[in-house]
């Protein structure tokens, strides 16, 4: 017979930094803890649940969002903590006074879209056991770009409708917007989305970030406003280069990958800008995930991958190689998975609410239909164009606006001028900073 244990559950996600629609949090960990993992699915909005049956715990979260947890020993049985950040588990270890059981890299992040079980059951641990809850069906629509796009911009704009129903009507919001393909796509699918509701379109801005002056998304947000005829939404924030220091954002997101420290760094200083300017302002919109749903990275740029690995692999920028790979981070997870942090953490530093429509599942979902290898024919060149076409189609056939287009450049790099070295900073210099953190 098996010994019985007492464990606990320290949770330290508050219920009212849930932004469920419709649900109570409680209502919602009964979905969890459901046989049919696809409950969850059924959840609209931003979550990271935890619910318990007996011995066995079950954990959910978003894709827009992290959720850690640890598990430590205890005379009577282990003692589970769960929180959106490391520094936080940390902290409630020294508190219980098992400071010498931490080590960050003990931490584990729940994957996105999976329903994740762990048994408290003591020594040894049992590894975790991930049921997806989010598999949608893959390249199962026509080939036909006008067809994709009316489906993939229709599904944008059903969440920024979905989304705009669950904040006030007169709540100012704000788009991340460098005038690129999802930031545009983003900012056109809410102003059509205020006019039909009938609300003021003026409670809406566009903000893009200048360091030093420099950056090539300041002209291009201004011309991409001017083109669709909304140069009055746009607003620059200009910021000096000192307040833009990647070493802070390591701290601020907890982990140590260039790009998205480097993000985080920048979205850091135009969040910290907006701040400054609107003390009130809850509500941030922004593109995050349209690169991942259309596989618009390059693919030259990093020695691991194939065009046929990219099309042919479930959610692979969303999720990296999945649960079952070798290469999973079982601190980290993977692919946007992982990198939720750089927009989240830096805007819950700011008193921010963020929110991207193109990392929903509904989007996500309308994406993985498309028949990627088909469409491409085995071309980067083709793979790197789609999304500019299938973008500008949908919004040309939903909102009647011939959108402009502007080759892809990261949100670091069209803030700021950073020269042929970038920020000078190594993952190395971000790895040392990250661990000094927990010395």
């Amino acid at each position: 017979m098996r010994q019985s244990y007492v464990a606990r559950i320290v949770n330290l996600i508050d219920d009212e930094t849930q932004e469920l629609r419709g649900t109570p949090p409680d209502v919602a960990r009964e979905l969890l803890l459901s046989p049919d993992p696809e409950a969850v699915l059924t959840l609209e909005g931003s979550f990271a649940l935890v619910a318990r049956a007996g011995d066995a715990v079950r954990m959910a979260r978003s894709l827009d969002r992290p959720m850690r947890y640890f598990l430590a020993k205890e005379a009577a049985g282990p003692m589970l903590i769960v929180s959106d950040r490391i520094d936080r588990i940390r902290a409630r270890l020294e508190q219980e006074g098992y400071a010498d059981q931490f080590h960050p890299s003990y931490t584990r992040m729940v994957p996105a879209h999976h329903v994740m079980e762990i048994q408290l059951v003591g020594c040894p641990d049992p590894n975790p056991v991930y049921r997806r809850f989010f598999d949608p069906p893959r390249a199962t629509s026509g080939t036909d770009v006008d067809a994709i796009g009316a489906a993939y911009v229709g599904a944008l704009i059903d969440e920024v409708v979905h989304w705009l129903d669950s904040i006030p009507s007169d709540a100012p919001i704000g788009t991340l917007f460098s005038g690129g393909i999802d930031s545009g796509s983003v900012l056109l699918a809410l102003h059509s989305a205020l006019l039909e509701r009938g609300e003021s379109p003026a409670r809406l801005k566009a903000f893009t970030l200048s360091v030093d002056g420099g950056g090539a998304d300041a002209a291009q947000a201004r011309e991409f406003l001017r083109a669709v005829d909304l140069e009055m939404l746009g607003e620059t924030i200009e910021v000096s280069r000192s307040t833009v220091d990647p070493l802070e954002a390591v701290r601020v997101i907890e982990d140590y990958k260039p790009l998205d420290v480097e993000c985080a760094a920048v979205a850091l200083a135009l969040m910290g800008g907006i701040r400054e300017r609107y003390p009130t302002w809850r509500h941030l919109v922004d593109g995050d995930g349209g690169d991942e749903n259309l596989k618009d990275y390059s693919i030259e740029e990093n020695p691991e991958l194939t065009i046929r690995s990219v099309v042919n692999n479930r959610m692979l920028y969303h999720e990296g190689w999945g649960v079952e790979a070798i290469k999973h981070s079982l601190t980290y997870s993977g692919g946007l998975s992982r990198g939720c942090v750089r927009g989240y953490q830096p805007a819950r530093v700011f008193g921010f609410k963020t929110f991207s429509p193109l990392a929903t599942p509904r989007v996500i979902g309308v994406s993985e239909a498309i028949p990627f290898a088909e469409v491409t024919q085995g071309s980067h060149e083709a793979l790197y164009e789609l999304k500019g076409a299938v973008v500008a189609s949908g919004i040309r056939q939903h909102l009647g606006i011939e959108m402009p287009s502007f080759p892809k450049r990261r949100f670091q790099d069209g803030a700021m001028d950073t020269g042929p070295h970038g920020f000078g900073l190594t993952e190395a210099d971000y790895r040392r900073q990250f661990l000094s953190l927990h010395a």
